[in-house]
Order: structure tokens, then sequence, then C-alpha cells
């Protein structure tokens, strides 16, 4: 929710407002928030209007005191309200911004570390403006992803429950049909009553099989074993792996043109982009490019030797690198991969939702097909 600057009158006027919520939000505001399950952290959404409304204010010429304030009065969430409260609390104590939302705990070490480079460097509306920027686009991104996954996996949830019902309800009904008769039934027959009986005898298996599984998943998400095999897998998905690549690679060049931006050094940069990247093999090759360039190898060189940035993104690198033009480089391949990334979860969302529906009418057909093709040859036999 974005603060009206016509708000802002003096420190007294402030003053007496404190306290009061403001109006609750839209339909279109509670559509566009975040689901976020099981984090620590503020959410994604809160942290993308906090640093708006900070750039706003701050040049619009409101001091930093202020500016806390009228974002601790526009928090509709107690808790949201009470954490932006210590964090103008810790700053009227003489704290600085960086290191009481560091105490937080609820940012990134990659924000606190921006701000504090902001503040030493004397550009921190700059580095707010571009952790708006980012989490603006990381939010863009989950968006889309889950709109192209959304109707697909509605369709696919209907496809299953079709086929669970016709499986374990018309199915036994016509193989009772079929025992009566006797005789041979056709093969596809045969296959999907043998399938309906064994998904009937098995099904509390197969559902504690799953079940499991998910458990076992969910508990070793964090594991660095788990988090290496899963993103191997899912970066050789066909189309999906190749966008989840360029996700994770906007997100590091990025963070890139930020920090570079500032005025921090590769190393230093490379170490805190590395601490909230959060894509492993990523992860594993920042710790040994930071080895690399601290060395004295080019930041280039030691790109190549990873796959996952591929060879056009280390040859842009290292021409940015000859003509000292870093941070325009990173910014461009930014906005290069964002606008990949938007195409390409556009272009499968409107290729996978006639797929799923032909899948399902497929599935349905062939159950349909193998249930009446033996009255098709009892009805042909008795002419």
């Amino acid at each position: 929710m974005a603060i009206d600057l016509n708000k802002i009158q003096s420190a007294k006027a402030i003053k007496k407002t404190a306290g009061k919520t403001s109006e609750g939000g839209s339909m279109f505001d509670l559509l566009n928030k975040d689901i976020k399950l099981f984090g620590s952290q503020l959410k994604d959404q809160t942290k993308e209007s906090f640093y708006s409304e900070l750039t706003t204010l701050f040049s619009a010429g409101v001091d930093i005191k202020t500016a806390l304030e009228l974002i601790e009065e526009e928090q509709e969430k107690e808790v949201d309200r009470v954490l932006f409260k210590k964090i103008k609390d810790d700053v009227v104590s003489g704290i600085s911004l960086s290191a009481s939302i560091e105490n937080t705990g609820k940012f990134s070490p990659y924000e606190f570390h921006s701000l504090r480079i902001g503040e030493e460097s004397g550009k921190l509306n700059f580095v707010l403006t571009d952790l708006s920027k980012f989490f603006s686009r990381k939010i863009n991104q989950q968006r889309q992803i889950v709109s192209a996954l959304t109707y697909p996996a509605i369709v696919f949830s209907v496809a299953f429950g079709a086929v669970f019902f016709m499986m374990n309800f018309i199915v036994p009904m016509f193989a009772d049909v079929f025992k009566r008769f006797g005789g041979d039934l056709p093969g596809i027959t045969q296959f999907i009553i043998d399938l309906s009986d064994g998904i009937a005898d098995n099904w509390f298996y197969m559902f504690l099989i799953i079940a499991s599984s998910g458990a076992f998943i969910y508990s070793q998400r964090n594991a660095n074993w788990f988090r290496k095999y899963s993103s191997r897998i899912v970066l050789k998905i066909p189309v999906a792996g190749e966008i989840v690549r360029k996700i994770y690679l906007a997100r590091f060049c990025h963070s890139m043109n930020l920090l570079i931006s500032a005025q921090t050094p590769i190393i230093k940069s490379l170490e805190m982009i590395n601490k909230m990247i959060g894509f492993y093999p990523l992860e594993e090759s920042l710790k040994q490019i930071q080895k690399d360039v601290l060395s004295g190898k080019a930041l280039s060189e030691s790109l190549m030797n990873f796959p996952i940035y591929g060879r056009k993104f280390c040859s842009l690198i290292k021409v940015a690198e000859e003509v000292n033009q870093m941070d325009m480089m990173f910014d461009k391949l930014a906005d290069q991969y964002t606008s990949e990334v938007e195409h390409q979860t556009s272009l499968i969302s409107s290729l996978i939702e006639p797929l799923m529906i032909v899948f399902l009418g497929v599935m349905v057909s062939v159950i349909l097909i193998a249930m009446y093709l033996p009255l098709f040859q009892l009805s042909s036999s008795f002419q």
C-alpha cells in the first residue's frame, strides 16, 4: 500500500495521528498478496513497498524519522507495525538504518549490507530504489510462474479425480458384467480392469508412499545433498529448467549491478550475493569464483568454468571488464533475462492449457473404449 504524500505534515501533526491504522486494502490488494509458507523473513511484497515508500519520502525531503513513522502507521498487520516501530526506535536512538534492519532478523544479508554500502557511499536513495526494483521483479517473476502453472494444476487435478472415479466405480461395474458373460477380454480391457483392481487393493499403500515421500522431501529440503540433486533434476527438465536458470541469473545480474554501482569490491559483492541467491548451483560456483578472483583471475574467466552461466553470458562479461562497464552490462543482462522469462512463461501457459485438455480427453476416451469394446464384440457375435 503506497503512502500518500499529501499526508506529510509537521512532526507535531504526525505525532497526533500516531497509532491510527489505515483503511482496509482493496480486493485488488488482496489478490496481489504474496503467499509465503514457513518463511521467517518479511514478505517480498512488504519489502518492496517499504523500499519504494522510503525512496519516495526521501526524494520529497522527508527526514528518516518522519518517513519511518509514516510507514509504521500505514501497516495493517500488528506484527508489521511492531517491526517497523522497532526499526524507527533504533534509528532514533542513533543506530544506522542498515544496522536496525539487520537487528530485526527479518531481512537478508544482501539487503542490510547493500544499505550499509549506500549509507557509507552517500548513495542510500540509489540503493533503496534498486532494492525496490529488485523485489518488484522478483514478485512479478513469482506471479508469472504461479499464473502459468495454476490452470494446468487445476486441469491435472480434475483429470486425476475423473480417472480415479472411473477406475474405482465405473470399471468395477463393467468388470462384473463381463464376468457373467465369460470368455476372453480384449487386451486393453483386461489391462484397465487389472489396473483398477490394483488401485482398489493398494490405494492405502499408494497414499502412504506419497505422504511419506512428501514428508521426506520437506524435511530434507534444506540439506545440501537434496538441494544439489534436486537442482540438477530441475535444470534438466526441458524448457522449465532453462526458465529456472534464467530467473536466478536475472537475480544474480541485478544484484551485481546494484553492488558494483555502489562501488562495492567484486569479492565482497560475490560474497554477499552467495548468501542470498538461494540456488545451489550458483552458490557452489560463487564459492569457487570468489577464490579465483581473489587469486587474480578475471571474473569472466572464472565464470567460464561453470556451464550454468553459458558462453554468451561469460563473453559479454569479458567485454564489460575490458571497457570497465560491469554495472551497465549486468543491468542489461538482468533486463534481458527477465524479459525472456516473461515471454517463455506466457508461452508455456498458452501451450499447456490445450495439451492438458487433450490429455484429459485421451485418458477418459481410453477407459471408455476399453469398457465398451467387449460389448461391441459381443453384439457382433450375435448377428
